[in-house]
């Protein structure tokens, strides 16, 4: 005689854990298709990216303020609130300014980028060798950075414009491709190598978006490759930096000095960190360790999944804007959320590469969280617009709204039915 035991779920519990799944998986997707999904992670991951990159700005200055501002340790960190509290009414202003008066924008702010390319090309500052800064009474600004935000919108504004006409190769060229390739001539001009690969990157991300021929891409590649060995191999310094950033303890003292000293940084992290404010390398080992090497100090201090989070945050945004560019019906929204992501992660994993030296030494500053006025306004502005994209959506729209009417409605109630208090 056989016994057979029965499919009941509280015997085998497979079924009922299956159906837990499933029932996990279904309201996470309902979760992920709201209305208001792209303009929750947008504001989010933006807010906690800001908050980690006060707090790593405030750790990895702290020492070098201390040693240059005469015994104040938050000068530095100072001037980055100072920073942020202009930046971010400049991206409430964004997200609230009409998609006309935006585009109006693009060509004023694309030729005011490619005028201050050019001054600070001629007439420019000269640091760690590369001439990007302009010197503006006592204030000093990198135009390169605010450049690439007048590009992308550029690109997006023509591209917009020639919609149904973009299956022409000439179309798609011109002026698109002369238009971004002047400008990054003018920051070669400069020496500022790092920078004109992510005007490429832009490049390449918009002629992606608009369906450019795969030969297109490939010509662009190996003429920039071309240039930028040339460019390099001009200069003794970088030959160095490039020969020596696999392997940066060949040349410890010298080259691989700051990629060496990055490295430790990481290592000496592990999975949790030292903890905020315990960094080792920041006390004068580690150069620019609260602006392009950031990233190491927050190995250091958070460790593996401190670095992890900001990683993902980063792939947060990228996931709600490709998400409003899915959805969106304006190909200038489409358009210039995809070129912001390309610029903004893409700088993030040159940043990222660079400290684990996985690429050389090129001074990329991390989006959002190194210091620096220059390169957090315009990235400010760009979230800013994302996040007004997001909450233009029609379904977004009318959710905003009815919350709005119902949030009317509890005050006219509250008002009408008034409280007495003996």
């Amino acid at each position: 005689m056989t016994t057979t035991v029965p499919d009941d779920p509280d015997v085998l519990g497979t079924p009922r854990r299956t159906s837990n799944l499933r029932a996990t998986l279904s309201s996470m997707r309902e979760a992920f298709d709201r209305p208001l999904t792209s303009y929750y992670m947008l504001v989010g991951a933006s807010a906690l990216l800001l908050t980690i990159g006060l707090v790593m700005v405030l750790s990895a200055s702290s020492v070098w303020s201390f040693r240059v501002f005469d015994g104040d340790s938050y000068a530095v960190v100072r001037r980055q609130l100072m920073w942020l509290s202009l930046g971010l009414p400049a991206a409430f202003i964004a997200s609230r300014m009409p998609l006309r008066l935006v585009r109006a924008l693009a060509y004023p702010a694309y030729l005011l980028s490619l005028v201050l390319l050019l001054a600070t090309a001629f007439v420019g500052t000269s640091v760690n060798g590369n001439q990007n800064w302009l010197g503006v009474g006592s204030l000093a600004i990198q135009p390169s950075e605010l450049a690439k935000l007048a590009l992308v919108l550029w690109a997006a504004h023509i591209y917009a414009n020639k919609e149904r006409r973009l299956h022409s190769l000439h179309q798609l060229v011109v002026p698109v491709v002369p238009g971004l390739l002047l400008a990054t001539l003018l920051v070669v001009a400069g020496r500022d190598l790092g920078t004109a690969l992510v005007f490429f990157a832009i490049l390449l991300g918009m002629l992606w978006v608009v369906g450019a021929p795969a030969r297109l891409f490939w010509l662009a590649i190996s003429l920039v490759s071309v240039a930028a060995i040339g460019l390099a191999a001009t200069d003794t310094e970088r030959v160095a930096r490039i020969t020596n950033f696999a392997d940066p303890f060949q040349d410890y003292l010298d080259t691989g000095w700051q990629p060496a000293h990055g490295l430790f940084a990481l290592s000496s992290g592990g999975w949790f960190g030292q903890g905020i404010g315990a960094s080792q390398q920041k006390w004068g080992d580690l150069p620019e360790a609260h602006t392009d090497y950031i990233f190491a100090v927050l190995g250091e201090e958070l460790g593996l999944v401190g670095t992890l989070l900001v990683v993902a945050l980063f792939l947060t945004i990228a996931m709600a804007a490709l998400r409003v560019a899915r959805h969106t019906q304006e190909p200038f929204v489409r358009y210039a959320s995809f070129g912001i992501i390309v610029w903004l992660v893409g700088q993030m994993i040159i940043n990222v590469g660079m400290v684990l030296a996985l690429l050389p030494v090129i001074g990329i500053p991390l989006p959002l969280i190194s210091y620096g006025g220059s390169s957090l306004l315009p990235s400010l502005v760009a979230l800013g617009l994302l996040i007004g994209f997001a909450r233009s959506e029609p379904e977004a729209a009318s959710a905003l709204a009815a919350r709005r009417r119902g949030r009317a409605a509890g005050v006219a109630a509250g008002a009408s039915h008034p409280s007495h208090t003996a």
